[in-house]
């Protein structure tokens, strides 16, 4: 696994409190140009973050007491999103080996791409990257997830299969198809389980969401920085994602996936999408976020809406 330089160590520190400040110094936003360039305002992030909860109960609201540690232009109850205890069964280098499952997702020619580490994979068993589900988000439904990672099978469940469509969701939403995170289970041979706790914050200076993880051994033992690299694509380790603080909680520091492309990427969907005939509503932000986020953390589990039914 690499490992940063010293030289690429300093200038991402040197880099990371320099935005820091600048963050702290941008104005708030108010207006909305999500139609126009693919960023949040607070509102919209919020708007977004209770769409995400409502819809996957692994994920929670955290509020922040601590007045140096809270941001002003969010309420108090909901600083940033949170999902404990996601599992990681696979070393990210073993995915990657499988050359031929991958694709470069570019959004122009000088642009490093993000992978698709799932091309050419039967979309029913695996998690949509977003360089194929893109032309497919006019329609989104969920399916029950059972506590074992499982789509549910019981005959006399009223929760099997699809419970609606996007539109059906936009002026009273029915009750949301609830989902577990899957019970992790010990597989003999297995590379060892490990679990993360993710972090979803407002970036201010970028006007996006932004990914933060830190992870734990099948012990519960917290992960040195080295080992969490593991779980880190490697086309995106040290450029993408770096160890920075966070903006919320005490030390120790945590990966981050940077936020400078998130706007882009977001700008680029929905263009794929309008020209479809169809619109990407902004509460389904963090969904479509998480989906093309994916790629840069390939085996860590997070995403439970892998049932998602996208139809065109």
């Amino acid at each position: 696994m690499a490992t940063p330089t010293v030289t690429q160590s300093a200038f991402n520190a040197v880099k990371s409190a320099g935005l820091r400040i600048a963050e702290k110094l941008s104005s708030v936003p108010k207006e909305s140009t999500f139609k126009e360039n693919g960023k949040l305002t607070p509102d919209e992030f919020v708007q977004a973050g209770d769409y995400l909860v409502f819809h996957c109960r692994t994920w929670s609201w955290v509020g922040v007491k601590k007045q140096s540690k809270r941001k002003s232009y969010l309420p108090e109850n909901k600083q940033f999103l949170q999902a404990k205890n996601v599992p990681c069964y696979k070393r990210s280098k073993q995915v990657e080996e499988m050359h031929y499952n991958e694709q470069i997702l570019q959004l122009s020619a000088d642009d490093e791409g993000w992978v698709d580490t799932h091309h050419g994979i039967n979309l029913e068993e695996e998690a949509e990257d977003i360089s194929v589900l893109a032309p497919q988000l006019g329609k989104v439904s969920i399916s029950h997830v059972t506590p074992s990672g499982d789509q549910g099978d019981d005959e006399d469940s009223d929760d099997d299969g699809p419970i609606g469509s996007l539109e059906d969701f936009l002026d009273e939403p029915p009750d949301p198809a609830v989902v577990q995170q899957p019970k992790l289970k010990a597989t003999k041979g297995a590379t060892s389980t490990r679990t993360y706790d993710l972090n979803i914050t407002y970036d201010n200076y970028y006007n996006t969401p932004r990914l933060w993880l830190f992870g734990y051994d099948e012990n519960g033992k917290a992960l040195v920085p080295e080992q969490m690299y593991e779980d880190v694509s490697m086309d995106h380790l040290h450029k993408t994602v770096t160890l920075e603080p966070h903006p919320h909680v005490p030390p120790p520091d945590r990966l981050s996936v940077h936020p400078c492309r998130h706007a882009e990427v977001m700008k680029k969907i929905m263009s794929v999408v309008e020209e479809d005939g169809r619109e990407l509503k902004v509460h389904t932000y963090l969904l479509v976020f998480l989906k093309f986020v994916q790629s840069v953390i390939p085996t860590i589990e997070y995403d439970y809406t892998k049932q998602l039914s996208l139809a065109t």
